[in-house]
């Protein structure tokens, strides 16, 4: 009877032996398949990235100088004679036809080309207090590259006054940060003549009258072909790339404003998809491989126009 017993429980010991070796093999190769589908899906991941790294490639750029007009639609500058160099400019560089500023008045626009967002800003009035927000100065700034604004009229440098003959401050979203240095803020006089000495990215901000707020569309398009045409050329053979745009429409358009980008690293002709101030400021913070300023994290850098 005892051995009888043993007989059993030695049975019973091997067919849970049997179990156990059964499902250790099944984990092993569910594991091993698991394995292999993963290794599958990274492959994938990673060439699918790679492809997505390529295709949004951005050029390598010297320098940025961005010149920012005052109130008016596209349909009142492209093809308008008043407007020749304008159009000149369009015409040699890449003329976006579906291109928005964000909202109205003009001091919240300027604040998101620069900043990605208003920072509650919703007039023309001097801030109550600075922000402390990132932005593209202090972005480039960061990342051991340079940055200055250059306004007309400004009388010196840092001046942080609301006006002052024709400049306004309201243009120039930089001297509302504390992370700026005041240094940045220089007036137009200070434009380097040696193009090389500009600053990794620069703002160029006309006075009242030369910038189509106070002055006319002829004024404000002679004003910019005798002050930055020579950047133009000098631009063509140092790497160096142009962008006019304007800060909002006449509030009659759909916010839809000229914008173009004149350099060598760009092809030429009208691209019509719908950007605005925020894919400009990403697409520069792209292009020297910056972080994000607020929205312009969200949206997407502009890339079908570089050669």
């Amino acid at each position: 009877m005892l051995r009888s017993n043993q007989l059993k429980k030695g049975k019973k010991v091997l067919v849970v032996k049997k179990w156990w070796v059964l499902m250790v093999s099944a984990i092993i190769i569910l594991n091993a398949c698991s394995q292999q589908q993963s290794s599958k899906n990274n492959t994938t991941d990673t060439t699918t990235n790679v492809k997505t790294i390529k295709e949004r490639k951005l050029p390598n750029i010297q320098h940025i100088v961005i010149v920012v007009e005052e109130n008016h639609a596209k349909q009142q500058i492209i093809g308008n004679s008043s407007a020749a160099y304008m159009n000149s400019l369009a015409a040699q560089g890449a003329n976006f036809t579906n291109y928005h500023a964000i909202e109205h008045p003009s001091q919240p626009n300027y604040l998101d080309l620069f900043s990605g967002s208003n920072q509650g800003v919703t007039d023309d009035r001097k801030p109550i207090t600075k922000f402390v927000s990132a932005n593209l100065a202090s972005e480039l700034l960061n990342s051991n590259h340079s940055f200055t604004g250059y306004a007309e009229d400004l009388p010196s440098i840092g001046f942080d006054g609301e006006s002052y003959k024709d400049y306004a401050r309201k243009h120039s979203p930089w001297t509302n940060f504390t992370n700026v240095s005041k240094k940045a803020n220089q007036p137009f006089s200070l434009f380097p003549k040696d193009f090389h000495q500009l600053p990794t990215v620069s703002f160029v901000i006309p006075n009242l009258q030369h910038d189509m707020h106070n002055g006319t569309i002829k004024e404000a398009d002679e004003w910019l072909k005798r002050n930055l045409d020579a950047y133009v050329k000098w631009a063509k053979t140092n790497n160096s790339l142009l962008i006019v745009t304007w800060d909002e429409d006449d509030t009659a358009h759909d916010n839809r404003i000229p914008t173009f980008f004149v350099g060598p690293m760009v092809k030429p002709g009208p691209y019509d998809e719908n950007v605005n101030h925020f894919n400009l400021l990403r697409t520069i913070e792209d292009i020297y491989s910056l972080s994000h300023a607020g929205a312009s994290n969200s949206v997407e850098p502009i890339v079908n126009i570089w050669k």
